[in-house]
C-alpha cells in the first residue's frame, strides 16, 4: 500500500532533491566577491532560477534576498502540496504551521521595532489563503503592538498573546517562545490524528530527536550567552520528552560549568552518538545539524515510500534557504571562505 500511494510522491521528491546546492557549490558560493555575484549563482541554480529571474540590483539587501528564498521554499511546498494524495496533504497541512508562524514572527518583529521594513506578502497572498486564517495582510498594516494582538482575535494565536501578558512576560522573545513552543506541541499531538502508527514511529525518529536537540541547544544558550537563571531556562524548553530524561535535562540545566554541561551531555543518548568530539567543549550548534542530517538522510533512504520523504526534503530545503541567507551575509561583511562555510554549515 505504502509504494502504490508514495510511488508518484517519492519520485517527484528525489527529482526536487537532485537540485538541491551541494556542499561543494556552497564552498564555490563562499568565494565570491560580492553580494551581486552570490544572487547571480543562485539565479543560474535550477531550484531558484524562477525566483532570481526579475532580481532587482538596487534592493540586493537580506529582506529582499530572503523574500526570493522563501518564494522558492513555498513553491517547493505548493508543488508536493499539489501533488500529493489526501493523507499526504493531511501531513503537509500539519507542517504549513511552521511557514504561518515564521511569517507572524516576522511581522511582530518589524511592529516591534526590530525591523523597520514591513515584509512584503503581497505574492505570498494566495498561497496563504489556501492554507491560513491568518490574515496576514491586514496582520502587517498593525501599526502597534497591541493593534497587532487585537488583529490576530479569532484565532489561536491570539490566546498565546494573552497568554504571555498574563504571566508578566511581554517582550518579542517571550511572544516568539510562545508561538514555537505552540507549534512543536501542536505537532507532536496531531500527528496521532492524521498518520498510522507505522508513520508515526518513522517520524517520531527524525522530529522526536528534533524537539530534544533543540531543548539541549536552548539549554546551551541560556547558560553559554546569557547566563539565565535555571528557573528561567526551564521555562524555555518544550514540554515534550523523547529520548531525554528529566534526570539528564535537570543535569544539563543545572551544571555550573561547561565541564559538567559537557559530562552531563556525554551521558544523554546525543552526546555519545559524537562522544570524541565532546571529551571537553561541547560544540553544541553544530552537533545539532549534524546529528539530524544523518536522521533525516537515514529516516529518507530506509523508508523511501512513507512520509519521511516529505518530511526529509523539507528539512533540508529548509535547512538550504538558511545556509544560502548565512553565505550571502558572510559575503556581505566581508569574511573568509573558510568562515562563511563554517557558519553556514551550523544552520
Amino acid at each position: 500500500m505504502s509504494l502504490l500511494s508514495y510511488s508518484g510522491i517519492t519520485t517527484k521528491v528525489r527529482a526536487m532533491e537532485s537540485r538541491l546546492i551541494s556542499d561543494a557549490q556552497f564552498r564555490e558560493m563562499a568565494s565570491l566577491e560580492d553580494v551581486r555575484s552570490a544572487a547571480d549563482y543562485l539565479k543560474q541554480l535550477p531550484a531558484y532560477e524562477d525566483s532570481f529571474t526579475d532580481l532587482d540590483d538596487t534592493k540586493l539587501h537580506r529582506g529582499y534576498i530572503e523574500r526570493l528564498l522563501t518564494r522558492s521554499q513555498y513553491r517547493d511546498f505548493a508543488k508536493l502540496y499539489r501533488f500529493g494524495n489526501l493523507a499526504q496533504r493531511k501531513f503537509l497541512n500539519l507542517y504549513f504551521l511552521h511557514y504561518e508562524i515564521t511569517l507572524i514572527k516576522q511581522i511582530l518583529r518589524r511592529v516591534s521595532g526590530r525591523h523597520q521594513e514591513a515584509p512584503d506578502l503581497s505574492e505570498f497572498k494566495d498561497f496563504f489563503a489556501k492554507h491560513s486564517k491568518v490574515d496576514l495582510i491586514a496582520l502587517s498594516q498593525s501599526a502597534s503592538l497591541p493593534e497587532f494582538i487585537a488583529r490576530l482575535e479569532g484565532t489561536v494565536y491570539h490566546r498565546l498573546f494573552l497568554l504571555a501578558e498574563g504571566n508578566g512576560r511581554s517582550t518579542t522573545f517571550d511572544y516568539e517562545l510562545q508561538l514555537d513552543l505552540y507549534y512543536f506541541k501542536s505537532l507532536w499531538s496531531a500527528k496521532q490524528k492524521v498518520l498510522t502508527k507505522k508513520e508515526q514511529k518513522i517520524l517520531d525518529a527524525c522530529f522526536g530527536s528534533r524537539l530534544d536537540l533543540l531543548n539541549l541547544q536552548w539549554i546551551y544558550r541560556a547558560k553559554h550567552y546569557y547566563q539565565m537563571p535555571e528557573a528561567d531556562i526551564y521555562a524555555l524548553l518544550i514540554p515534550v520528552r523523547y529520548k531525554l530524561k528529566a534526570p539528564q535535562l535537570e543535569k544539563l540545566v543545572e551544571a555550573a560549568t561547561p565541564a559538567e554541561f559537557a559530562a552531563a551531555l556525554q551521558a544523554t543518548v546525543y552526546g555519545r552518538l559524537e562522544e570524541s568530539r565532546l571529551a571537553e567543549q561541547p560544540d553544541v550548534e553544530g552537533l545539532y545539524h549534524q546529528i539530524l542530517d544523518r536522521f533525516y538522510q537515514a529516516a529518507s533512504r530506509k523508508h523511501p515510500y512513507s512520509i519521511a520523504i516529505l518530511d526529509s526534503y523539507l528539512y533540508f530545503k529548509e535547512r538550504e534557504v538558511q545556509r544560502i541567507i548565512t553565505t550571502v551575509e558572510g559575503i556581505r561583511y566581508g569574511l573568509s571562505p573558510d568562515e562563511i562555510y563554517g557558519l553556514a554549515a551550523k544552520q
